[in-house]
């Protein structure tokens, strides 16, 4: 399959770039892990030999009163009273039954199918490895990845196999293989994505040389579990050809969670969709197990809410470990960029919306020929669940109807027009909230940079004027600094001009005389009405320049005795003559 094809229709102006990222980071890749199968095991080719063959009748639903099982609470009874609608609550059934949400729905459903009695399944041993996954499952405290997310896979496995019908086209092998396969596809997830694994070069990521990393192991570590403990191996008692027949489909379902396989997956069921041959088996009940696994943008809000919520907390703890490690940040993972609206939309729009529409058609394929079958031959195709004995709290057993059953998954009951109309309304609803969630965190986000960029601009304009009293401050020390000078030059001057006359002293009559007409001359000159103000010194204490000036006065040539005489000598002359 080409990459560059998968992605034609995610390469949108509508779709942000950080969620193309992230379309094409997690749901492509180049080459995709060939998934090997049996090619020997027996194909169902004839209509009416698969609806004998997967007749359950009498025997399907059914509990057998003889066995000891799990002893439900009243308010666990309550809650699996709708576990067989679609948009069922199991974070209410993991409150009701303390955190075992898996280990009930598990047990439930094997019980309800008949799969315990079918394949001698021992339930001490039932019971042991379904609390081991649910340690498992705990093991790295996952807000998604964990036992509630196991537990509401398997729940919607059990609803697509009911409600569609496509039960009639299964064998029980095949049925217990889905729903086990459901209940261990994220057994010991780290929280963190394939990619992670392979940038840090993890244990893991080295073991299986890069290629569906947790998807292997997931599907390893429960199988170990089976092999280690002979208490906890509830394939005991199967044949060497169920065995090996069971363990392929579910290594195949298991692989093909890996999401970078979507695009494949949707290509090679809408190519078989095209053909007149028989749908294989494992490929239809891999994407089955897959549409399941991303299934919660097609339940009601409250529930899509909260685990998508879930989700982008778990990346974001991803975020933060690749912040730590000095790698750069995986699409949707850093706490403050991710647009978890948009993240969403796009989710819905490209990956979600048009599994689910494949999903339809090929169940409408798979089945309607068994529904016309079964109509011409008289055979109903009628499997009870009419009535389910659930033992209560006290040991005793308690009839629980399941609601949404209506008491039969009668062949003639299925409604695919129905169940399209379920999950089309659910996915548009959802959508819508999205968008105007996504409106509101633009808005919101728009505001916060108008008040963003005024803030900058107050700051540029509060340095601006900053730098500006700088300016003004140096300016004026550079003034003061000039006046300074220019007081210290005319000190010096008036300092030489009266020096001068003492230096003179032995001067001719010619020169006096010529100083007396000249003193003469500017007597007759008009005074002004004010003295004249030849020198003014700034203060030493100035308030604009806090520069203490220093002072001249000690420095002024002083005036003695011998100086004053010649001057009244000169004057005496003067008025004389």
């Amino acid at each position: 399959m080409d990459t560059e094809d998968e992605l034609s229709d995610i390469q949108s102006d509508s779709v942000p770039s950080e969620v193309r990222d992230w379309l094409a980071s997690t749901f492509t890749r180049q080459r995709c892990l060939k998934l090997r199968r049996n090619e020997d095991k027996p194909r169902f080719r004839s209509i009416v030999h698969a609806v004998q063959a997967g007749i359950f009748v009498e025997r399907m639903y059914r509990r057998t009163s003889n066995m000891a099982g799990l002893n439900y609470p009243p308010t666990v009874i309550t809650v699996l009273k709708h576990v067989d609608m679609w948009s069922f609550n199991v974070f209410a059934l993991n409150d009701t039954s303390g955190d075992h949400a898996l280990k009930i729905v598990f047990y439930e459903l094997l019980t309800r199918y008949d799969l315990i009695n079918h394949f001698k399944v021992p339930v001490s041993a039932l019971i042991s490895f379904v609390d081991s996954l649910e340690v498992g499952y705990s093991k790295h405290k996952n807000p998604y990845h964990n036992l509630m997310h196991a537990a509401d896979v398997t729940q919607t496995i059990h609803y697509l196999l009911l409600k569609t019908g496509i039960v009639h086209w299964l064998s029980e092998l095949e049925i217990f293989a889905v729903i086990f396969a459901a209940a261990i596809h994220d057994y010991e997830h780290t929280g963190t994505t394939n990619n992670f694994h392979i940038q840090t070069r993890s244990d893991t990521a080295m073991l299986y040389n890069d290629r569906a990393v947790l998807e292997n192991h997931h599907v390893s570590a429960a199988y170990r579990l089976l092999q280690d403990d002979d208490e906890m191996n509830i394939l005991s008692n199967l044949s060497k050809d169920d065995w090996r027949e069971l363990r392929n489909l579910v290594v195949e379902m298991v692989l093909a969670t890996d999401m970078s396989c979507h695009f494949q997956q949707v290509k090679v069921m809408k190519s078989l969709l095209q053909q007149p041959e028989t749908i294989d088996k494992p490929k239809a009940l891999s994407l089955l197990l897959h549409t399941a696994d991303i299934s919660h943008p097609a339940k009601q809000w409250d529930l899509h809410h909260r685990w998508t919520t879930s989700l982008l907390e778990e990346f974001f703890r991803q975020g933060d470990k690749e912040a730590a490690l000095g790698l750069p940040f995986s699409p949707l993972c850093d706490r403050k960029s991710t647009m978890v609206a948009q993240s969403q939309i796009g989710f819905i729009d490209f990956i979600v919306e048009p599994t689910f529409s494949v999903l339809t058609e090929m169940m409408e394929t798979i089945v309607t020929p068994l529904i016309e079958e079964a109509s011409r031959s008289g055979m109903d195709g009628f499997r009870r669940s009419s009535v389910n004995s659930v033992s209560g709290s006290d040991g005793k057993h308690s009839c629980v109807k399941s609601t949404g059953s209506e008491g039969s998954c009668s062949l003639t009951a299925v409604d695919f027009k129905s169940f399209k109309v379920t999950w089309i309304r659910e996915i548009r609803q959802n959508k819508e909230t999205w968008k105007a969630l996504a409106a509101k965190d633009h808005s919101e986000s728009a505001k916060k940079e108008e008040e963003d960029s005024g803030k900058e601009e107050n700051e540029a304009e509060e340095k601006k004027e900053s730098e500006k009293n700088v300016d003004r401050a140096k300016t004026g020390e550079e003034e003061i600094k000039t006046d300074v000078d220019k007081q210290e030059e005319e000190e010096n001057r008036r300092e030489l001009e009266e020096q001068r006359p003492e230096k003179e002293g032995g001067h001719n009559n010619l020169t006096d005389g010529h100083r007396g007409t000249k003193q003469r001359q500017s007597q007759n000159d008009i005074q002004p009405d004010c003295p004249l103000i030849h020198f003014y010194k700034r203060p030493s204490y100035c308030v604009s320049s806090y520069l203490l000036v220093r002072s001249k006065v000690n420095e002024i040539w002083p005036i003695d005795a011998r100086g004053k005489a010649r001057r009244l000598q000169r004057i005496s002359l003067r008025r004389r003559k």
